[in-house]
């Protein structure tokens, strides 16, 4: 991916164009389909879809508010409001409803897409030329990613749904296994630990002559006697030495 930061820099730079997929899973919600869409037009039709790397965004009536996210306080939790005035959505919330009675598309993942018209595919102009530039895919700003956390209103005119970032949902914690300070949690010559080699070692870390004898005293230092350097040792073992392994 990347950010189109030179044409963004140039006095009149394209327009930005916005794009949303929703993402349902059969576990949460019965069915593994994405829904791709617009609040907008393309250079055919006065609300033509819109072709982006080959997928197409259909055009829908939405509104959307609070992706700003700030320096301190709380993550944003934006709201989407999507029309509903022949019954569309709620035709996809009985769906779901039916699969997984009382979600109404919780937990549904929602990718807010943004890039310049000069690089949407070119078959949304005439004659399939972009006038403003050269199609490229692989030029958009970074993806901000969203669940559904609620629906907040729903009547015949447009449903509401309140979203929240991945670590802002209800009952979710990071990183999701307990992680203690200078205290392996892996089973030792388990296939986290990764330690296989024949030269064996007891709980105080001294070297032993057979198997049966070799045991891990699950601390750092035994870590470091037996796969020698830090850069080794198993991935996630210790916190502050590799990355947690959620």
């Amino acid at each position: 991916m990347a950010i189109p930061t030179s044409e963004l820099q140039k006095v009149n730079p394209s327009s930005i164009i916005e794009l949303y997929e929703l993402q349902l899973t059969t576990a949460l919600h019965g069915v593994n389909y994405t829904y791709r869409f617009h609040n907008g037009t393309n250079a055919l039709t006065s609300n033509g879809n819109i072709v982006w790397n080959t997928n197409t965004y259909s055009a829908f009536p939405i509104e959307v508010e609070g992706f700003e996210y700030q320096g301190q306080g709380p993550l944003p939790r934006p709201k989407i409001r999507v029309a509903n005035l022949l019954s569309s959505i709620t035709a996809i919330l009985l769906e779901v409803n039916t699969a997984s009675p009382g979600n109404d598309l919780t937990g549904a993942k929602l990718t807010r897409i943004r890039t310049l018209v000069r690089y949407i595919d070119a078959v949304n102009f005439p004659g399939s030329t972009n006038p403003y530039g050269t199609s490229d895919a692989t030029v958009e700003f970074p993806r901000e990613i969203y669940y559904v956390a609620r629906k907040t209103t729903e009547t015949r005119e447009a449903v509401e749904f309140e979203l929240a970032a991945v670590f802002d949902l209800a009952g979710v914690r990071a990183p999701k296994r307990t992680c203690t300070a200078n205290l392996c949690p892996w089973i030792y010559r388990g296939t986290e630990c990764g330690y296989s080699a024949s030269t064996y070692y007891d709980e105080n870390d001294k070297k032993v002559s057979t198997l049966a004898e070799d045991k891990c005293g699950k601390k750092l230092s035994s870590c470091k006697v037996r796969f020698g350097t830090s850069s080794e040792l198993p991935f996630g073992a210790f916190p502050g030495i590799g990355a947690f392994n959620g």
